[in-house]
């Protein structure tokens, strides 16, 4: 099996309460044991969604509440990015929290801890990536729209192999390419994933990653709000999401 269906035999029976795919984010929210819970994916649009000759980028778009949340869930595997999205973020919806194993420490700090005097692999681009060039020792960003410094998505063939910490952005499970580019890197490598996206499970830990850096929704109506809204994550992150980071090994 891949990931997404480790993931996807690990997740408890919950009930769909919502689902809303904004702009920027998608946020499914699920009930399990009378709590509510709020999960979080970027929201992916592959080439033609908005020609409107095209398919429908989410085939059953305004029925999901006739769908149970395990069917929602299995969207992660959809080739279409939309609906792996959702998909995705229902998983993060369902899993279990480990709220033992969470500390209060951002991907940024993370990275910089283990990068320091040492060459980082960074997969997607994300705000903090000024700042983390001053603290470690090299650092690489490969995107598959480039800005700037940023080297194109097919340079990870030649840059994950020399790298000594590989940061890789949760959206790599929603495009389905988390599995190859993990298969570049060196075994002695640490291995981040980091970003909304990112389910915080030990399952990752078994696929051999070393630390988690995901969120956690602790107030949902206010980020389901900012979602349907067409918020940015540093705007959602103001209504109530809190960053974290799990360790492999720690409890």
């Amino acid at each position: 099996m891949n990931l997404v269906d480790d993931l996807l035999a690990t997740l408890p029976d919950g009930q769909l309460k919502d689902v809303r795919v904004g702009a920027s984010w998608t946020a499914v929210v699920a009930e399990i044991g009378g709590v509510r819970a709020c999960g979080l994916a970027s929201t992916l649009r592959s080439q033609g969604d908005h020609h409107y000759g095209g398919g429908p980028a989410v085939r059953d778009a305004g029925r999901f509440m006739e769908w149970s949340a395990r069917e929602l869930a299995e969207l992660a595997r959809s080739d279409s990015g939309m609906e792996a999205a959702i998909g995705i973020a229902t998983i993060n919806a369902l899993l279990p929290r480990q709220e033992e194993r969470w500390v209060d420490l951002n991907a940024e700090e993370v990275i910089a801890r283990y990068g320091e005097g040492r060459q980082v692999a960074l997969v997607g681009h994300f705000p903090f990536i000024p700042q983390l060039r001053e603290r470690v020792g090299r650092l690489w960003v490969l995107e598959l729209l480039p800005r700037g410094e940023d080297l194109p998505a097919g340079a990870a063939s030649e840059v994950i192999p020399q790298a000594d910490v590989l940061a890789i952005t949760g959206t790599t499970l929603i495009n389905h390419t988390f599995e190859g580019l993990m298969a570049l890197r060196r075994p002695e490598a640490r291995v981040l994933v980091l970003g909304p996206s990112t389910p915080l499970s030990t399952v990752l830990f078994d696929c051999g990653v070393d630390l988690l850096s995901g969120s956690v929704v602790e107030d949902v109506d206010s980020v389901l709000r900012a979602v349907s809204q067409g918020a940015n994550f540093r705007q959602i992150r103001r209504q109530g999401v809190r960053l974290v980071t799990m360790q492999k090994g720690a409890r």
